[in-house]
């Protein structure tokens, strides 16, 4: 089992909107920091802070390659993430929601947004 101050830094870093659009654009290759500010209109500084997180969280790994840093994604961390959610899966959730739609293509499809979910009355209610 993952320890949990990894946990909590791989947590932290995916709660941001632009670093979760951040590891996306990597997914689908190495980029710099300059191409991973780009989309968000935001300086180098800026960037290079959110990367900072990600890097803290093991999330991707910067090389430098001459003046630029280049970053490419590191999917050991996402994968202790995603296990560490599936033993927490509650088990009275319709198979929707449950965590297995990630793969499926199910309602997570292209985000990392877990719908609300009213059941039992409104006890239990998952946000």
């Amino acid at each position: 089992m993952v320890e949990r101050p990894r946990l909590d830094r791989i947590f932290h870093a995916l709660a941001d909107r632009t670093r979760r659009q951040m590891l996306r654009e990597l997914s689908t290759g190495r980029r710099n920091i300059s191409e991973l500010a780009a989309p968000f209109h935001m300086t180098y500084a800026a960037a290079s802070k959110h990367v900072r997180v990600l890097e803290g969280a093991g999330l991707l790994r910067r090389k430098a390659k001459g003046r630029a840093q280049e970053c490419r994604i590191q999917s050991l961390p996402l994968k202790a993430a995603y296990r560490w959610l599936l033993s927490y899966q509650p088990l009275n959730l319709p198979r929707e929601y449950r965590v297995g739609g990630l793969k499926k293509g199910g309602i997570w499809r292209n985000s990392l947004y877990f719908p609300s979910y009213q059941g039992s009355g409104g006890r239990d209610r998952v946000v």
